[in-house]
């Protein structure tokens, strides 16, 4: 049991970037798309018809790029594993979705990260 909770520990001090790792590591060794995995464990947890819905998957939103366009190009590059001419196109397309259906936690981040670099970003 106290391997379980250091495990959850490490899972949840983890970095945007290390999250991004642990998916792509997830979908291309093992098969197992991490937001589809999240949404499928979500499911069956919640309540019968008393309980509130909760918003479980959320879009990052790119806005407006901000004064640093060139820091935001490399970071949404970096973010979604796109190459270099496809995030430019999105930072360029603005507002653009940067990702769809991830999980608040995971939005939350990408949003942090986004505005530290300069970008406007929305999450619905």
């Amino acid at each position: 049991m106290a391997d379980l909770k250091d495990f959850a520990e490490q899972l949840v001090n983890l970095t945007v970037k290390e999250v991004n790792e642990l998916a792509n590591i997830l979908k291309d060794e093992y098969g197992i798309e991490p937001a589809a995995a999240a949404v499928a464990v979500a499911g069956p947890a919640a309540g019968g018809d008393d309980a509130a819905e909760e918003k479980t998957e959320f879009d990052v939103i790119l806005k407006a790029a901000g004064q640093s366009k060139l820091a935001v190009v490399k970071l949404v590059k970096e973010l979604t594993g796109l190459g270099l001419k496809e995030a430019k196109g999105i930072v360029d397309s603005a507002p653009a979705p940067i990702k769809e259906g991830i999980s608040k936690d995971e939005a939350e981040g990408l949003k942090a990260s986004l505005e530290e670099a300069g970008a406007e970003v929305e999450l619905k």
